[in-house]
């Protein structure tokens, strides 16, 4: 054999053997995501995702798999006994996260407050596992299905104020830069709290009362429904009108509220609630 001929068959015995160290590294990646969004995430992509917090019993893929933490700390005995590659969390819960990063397990904080980071985690957590490809091929299909939702909207000449109800004592909101506030304004509309800096926090009765929002949105479990009666609520435009939009199942509820790869079904929602105004 000619040495190009055994320099080609070399290189081509080293590029089949990255290829399947790459492929085996992916299939062995075991993860624990310590948030539901970014559970979704790892889903989304095939990851072997071994551990989450407890807040993700109601995915269908998480069903069995332990629960490691909650918003009060983390398991980390367990953690470490479920031998992870890697362990996926936000910046609030790092505080938790120290000891196992001294016990040499690999942690990776994914902010998630804005509408981009929903694309930028899922881009981490491909890169983190092997899965690079997928996560284009995921975040592709999602930003099209979006792009046809906006398209389907109502053209409006005035687009509708919409306050969303986080909590109601005290009232917490979505502001500037969050993705709840991104996701108005793709469904044709404004976000009444656009004045609070921050992604998330409290927000006054007074300036509420300010801003008198065409709608309201709102989850279930704030139970808005019990304080419409009461100050500063009684006295909006939007309740008076009836444009109190409370979300109809838990299912469209962790879509619309959890900055993950099923954002679309919230989004196709608060389309569907805005074209009534």
């Amino acid at each position: 054999m000619s040495i190009r001929r055994s320099l080609f068959a070399l290189t081509i015995f080293a590029v089949c053997a990255v290829v399947s160290a790459g492929a085996a590294s992916a299939a062995s990646t075991r993860v624990v995501t310590l948030i539901p969004s970014l559970t979704e995430d790892a889903f989304a992509l095939g990851v072997d995702v071994v551990g989450v917090s407890k807040f993700s019993a109601d995915i269908p893929q998480a069903r069995g798999v332990p629960r490691v933490g909650d918003f009060e700390g983390i398991d980390v005995e367990r953690i470490i006994a479920l031998a992870p590659n890697v362990v996926f969390a936000i910046p609030s819960q790092e505080r938790f996260l120290k000891p196992l990063e001294r016990a040499g397990v690999r942690v990776v904080l994914l902010p998630d407050d804005s509408y981009d980071d929903i694309f930028a985690d899922i881009r981490e957590i491909g890169a983190a596992t092997g899965r690079s490809a997928r996560a284009r091929a995921v975040i592709r299909a999602m930003q099209a299905q979006t792009a046809r939702l906006v398209a389907s909207e109502r053209r409006r000449r005035e687009r509708p104020r919409v306050f969303i109800a986080l909590e109601t004592g005290p009232i917490w909101t979505a502001g500037r830069g969050s993705y709840l506030g991104r996701l108005i304004e793709l469904a044709g509309g404004r976000n009444a709290a656009d004045d609070l800096l921050q992604p998330w926090g409290e927000y006054t009765a007074e300036a509420l009362l300010r801003k008198q929002p065409d709608a309201i949105v709102t989850g279930t479990d704030t139970h808005l429904r019990d304080v419409l009666g009461r100050e500063p609520w009684r006295s909006l435009r939007a309740v008076r009108e009836g444009h109190v939009f409370i979300v109809p199942n838990a299912r469209i509820q962790d879509a619309l509220f959890r900055p993950g790869p099923r954002y679309n079904e919230g989004l196709r929602w608060l389309i569907e609630r805005l074209s009534s105004l």
